[in-house]
C-alpha cells in the first residue's frame, strides 16, 4: 500500500466514523467528552426536575443568606425561619 493509499483509508475511515456517530446522535465537545444530541422526552423531563430543583435550593440560600447577615440575633426568630425551611421540603 503506497502513502496516498494510505491517507485515503484514513479519510474514509474517519468519515465513516463521523457519519455513524452523526447517526447514532453522539457528539463530542471541545475537551472530547461523548454527549447525546437528541433531545428526546426523557431529557426535557430530566432537565425541567432539575431547573426546578435549581430554584428551590436558589431560594432557601437566599433565604440563609439574609438569616446569616441579619443584624437581629434573636434565636427564636431563627429557629422560626428554619422551621419554615424545612417546612417547604
Amino acid at each position: 500500500m503506497n502513502p496516498f493509499e494510505m491517507v485515503v483509508a484514513i479519510v474514509v475511515i474517519a468519515t465513516i466514523g463521523s457519519v455513524l456517530r452523526a447517526r447514532y446522535g453522539i457528539g463530542r465537545d471541545r475537551h472530547g467528552n461523548d454527549f447525546p444530541l437528541r433531545d428526546d422526552a426523557a431529557t426535557q423531563a430530566e432537565n425541567q426536575r432539575l431547573h426546578e430543583e435549581l430554584r428551590a435550593m436558589k431560594e432557601r440560600l437566599a433565604v440563609l443568606e439574609r438569616l446569616a447577615t441579619d443584624n437581629n440575633d434573636s434565636g427564636a426568630r431563627l429557629d422560626r425561619e428554619i422551621e419554615k425551611l424545612r417546612d417547604r421540603t
